[in-house]
């Protein structure tokens, strides 16, 4: 039996998420389906976590186990030549038996993509999300530093998470301003809870409106309470960076 480790690419706007569903189109039982073709086999494709309806990713991984004889040079080309386009099969490797895609896990990181021009795209508008009211990206950059380390970061966890323990360690948090005014929110974490990346967002937008100040933002951690922090943003300005396994 071999293991199969795969980086894929996908845009998330035509997808109900990566969880495999039997009523809507999802991108797990699409990709599934596709090995099945070329292979003859049902496999269970395992990731290092889940994406929400509409969130894209430019480096998202899986494995899948197979007795499949495809050369594994072949693998991605294979997939790719039969799957929908907006999915991407960036590499294929095959890895030791107990590797896990999710368990061995150590970091990922999460870019949200704003644009914060006057009138935004037609193009592009399925593929970051646009605020027109001009951000204070040095407020927003003093704030973003207060995510870093280990926090309990309840407030910013949307309800229905079946996480239990709402505490997570931050590596490194950024605020980047872009050419055409585009400002990216970077996170790199040991784990993310659900919806945690779209609210510490929607926070940092709410210092760039200077609604609320950058020192805020420890209190709000501190307070462990949904309704201190800021709105959540749309999915469509969110992507699966990197996933880190050193």
């Amino acid at each position: 039996m071999r293991n199969i480790k795969l980086v894929i690419e996908y845009d998330g706007k035509d997808f109900n998420g990566w969880q495999r569903q039997h009523d809507k189109l999802n991108i797990q039982g699409t990709i599934e389906e596709t090995i099945k073709q070329i292979t003859g086999e049902e496999v269970e494709l395992m990731a290092s976590g889940r994406t929400d309806r509409g969130v894209h990713a430019i480096g998202q991984v899986a494995n899948f186990k197979t007795n499949s004889k495809i050369p594994i040079d072949k693998f991605a080309i294979a997939i790719n030549s039969n799957i929908k386009k907006s999915i991407l099969i960036k590499s294929a490797e095959e890895v030791d038996e107990r590797f896990h895609s999710r368990l061995n896990c150590k970091k990922k990181t999460y870019r949200y993509i704003i644009n914060n021009s006057k009138y935004g795209t037609a193009i592009y508008r399925n593929l970051e999300t646009h605020i027109p009211i001009k951000l204070n990206v040095n407020k927003m950059q003093e704030a973003v530093k207060f995510f870093e380390g280990e926090h309990d970061f309840k407030a910013f966890r949307a309800s229905g998470t079946s996480s239990k323990s709402s505490i997570r360690t931050i590596y490194k948090a950024e605020v980047i301003k872009m050419p055409e005014e585009k400002i990216y929110i970077e996170l790199t974490g040991n784990g993310f809870l659900y919806n945690m990346v779209r609210i510490i967002a929607g926070t940092l937008v709410e210092v760039g409106l200077e609604k609320i100040w950058p020192e805020d933002i420890e209190k709000i951690i501190r307070s462990k309470n949904r309704e201190n922090a800021g709105k959540t943003l749309p999915p469509q300005g969110l992507y699966l960076l990197n996933v880190d396994y050193n």
